[in-house]
């Protein structure tokens, strides 16, 4: 997969930005873009554009998911997307805002297009009809499902209309979105895809893939009866933890392995790399240096002391979480302090090494097994079965090389320590902050820092409010007017 998400131009040349337009769901060149629908190639190639749109957005998830939560801060900058992210200062101006909602939109809109020009297609033609279909609905869900946890209510648009018909699209209530578009694409992608893929198809999403981010999408609703459910069904298919935490985050091995669901894909070398590496890194050449890195790092995503201090001495997520405060250790084992003008913690989840500035091959983990299995216990948990979750939860905690829960907790301490599991586990993964607004825990937690109760979601963005001009249709979210 890594090998052929690369930039369409033909696509490109047709298929335009979000920059002057609400929602831009239309070619603006005068050729038409049926010829570009007509082979399985072509449809290929239109579905790759989308992934590239996605791929894109993702480089800022971490902002959104970790930053905004405990477990991650901006330590040195204070005038960024990120600080501002971090302090709960971000405004609807924020530029990070407007390409946020612009790539989701461009993402639909691509999708829109395929599942548009392909639904009349015959088979013959276009053989893996079924399968794409399946993934852009996958994708288009994706986009949903992120768009309604940043935004809250946003337009819901399944197929392509006018511009002129794009300014009149009203904001969706999230549990509509949710209802009418998320939960039927994850369903229908999850019936039209394969369960595994072989070659350069690997890292496309599969039925399991859509399985597991369904049973998310139930579990941010609060209903645990489907949630459960559905991510029973993961337990069945095969997927089983990796040995060794630290092999997730070993970019010299294979990425699919025996707990991967879905990832964002990244490869280096062609263009198609991450700015994770550099972006989560020290403001330090010589660090930079003794990992094979090109470049300073940019001071980022940098761990939170509470967050180190919940490591327990002998929990092996610890080290590969979490670098050595203040320094670093080179091959020969001889520690280096780091510069003091730079960020002291740093995540080293994503430290690989990059001959090329900004392109790493380190991949952003959507979804693992690790994280089906605390979300089923927690399901279990909630259906009033604590007995029954806790050796799912075991399964995780026994993984870091840590004491089994006992099988004696009360449903009480058994969501507590699924709580605390799932930051020890899935910390700089983009988690967090989704966790602690769908457990209503965030206000309590992130008060002292500068949420107010309204932050639960991000500004709409300025540019788009002005360009309709119309409160009854695209009004801004409450307290950021």
């Amino acid at each position: 997969m890594k090998k052929i998400v690369n930039i369409i131009i033909s696509i490109y040349l047709l298929m335009p930005s979000c920059s002057n337009d609400f929602i831009d769901l239309i070619p603006t060149s005068t050729v038409s873009v049926d010829i570009l629908y007509k082979t399985d190639k072509d449809f290929a190639d239109a579905i790759t554009a989308t992934y590239n749109t996605i791929q894109s957005q993702y480089q800022s998830f971490y902002i959104f998911g970790d930053i905004r939560a405990d477990d991650s801060w901006e330590q040195i900058y204070k005038n960024n997307s990120q600080s501002y992210s971090d302090l709960f200062t971000t405004t609807s101006s924020d530029g990070l805002m407007n390409s946020t909602w612009q790539n989701y939109y461009q993402a639909i809109f691509r999708a829109n297009t395929v599942l548009s020009k392909i639904e009349n297609v015959d088979e013959a033609t276009v053989p893996n009809k079924k399968r794409y279909i399946g993934e852009t609905r996958f994708l288009r869900a994706l986009a949903y499902f992120d768009l309604v946890r940043i935004f809250g209510d946003v337009p819901a648009v399944t197929t392509p209309v006018t511009i002129q018909e794009s300014y009149h699209i009203p904001r969706e209530p999230v549990e509509n979105i949710y209802t009418n578009i998320i939960i039927p694409d994850f369903s229908a992608a999850e019936n039209a895809l394969p369960e595994n893929y072989s070659g350069r198809d690997a890292g496309r999403p599969t039925n399991g893939a859509a399985k597991a981010l369904l049973g998310r999408v139930y579990l941010t609703k609060g209903d645990f009866h489907n949630a459960e459910s559905k991510l029973k069904e993961l337990t069945t298919m095969g997927y089983s933890l990796l040995p060794d935490y630290a092999d997730l985050f070993d970019y010299s091995k294979s990425e699919h392995h025996s707990e991967y669901i879905f990832d964002i894909e990244y490869e280096s070398g062609m263009g198609e790399g991450s700015s994770y590496t550099i972006a989560f890194l020290p403001n330090s050449t010589e660090m930079s240096q003794s990992f094979g890195i090109v470049g300073a790092g940019e001071e980022h995503n940098n761990p939170t002391q509470s967050l180190v201090d919940l490591f327990a001495p002998n929990d092996l997520r610890k080290e590969i979480t979490i670098g050595i405060p203040g320094g670093y250790y080179i091959s020969d084992s001889v520690f280096r302090p780091l510069p003091t003008s730079t960020n002291q913690t740093y995540t080293k989840k994503y430290i690989v090494s990059s001959p090329v500035r900004s392109d790493s091959k380190a991949n952003w983990k959507v979804i693992r097994y690790a994280d089906v299995l605390l979300m089923y216990a927690e399901s279990l948990n909630e259906n009033g079965k604590p007995h029954e979750a806790i050796p799912f939860l075991n399964e995780v905690r026994t993984r870091a090389g840590l004491e089994a829960y006992p099988a004696t907790m009360t449903q009480s301490e058994t969501r507590d320590a699924i709580f605390l599991e799932r930051r020890l586990e899935l910390s700089f993964e983009g988690v967090r902050w989704f966790d602690l607004i769908r457990t209503g825990q965030a206000y309590n937690v992130m008060k002292d820092v500068g949420m107010m109760p309204y932050m639960t979601v991000f500004p709409i963005p300025l540019s788009q409010v002005q360009l309709i001009n119309d409160p009854a249709i695209l009004a801004q979210n409450p307290g950021y007017d």
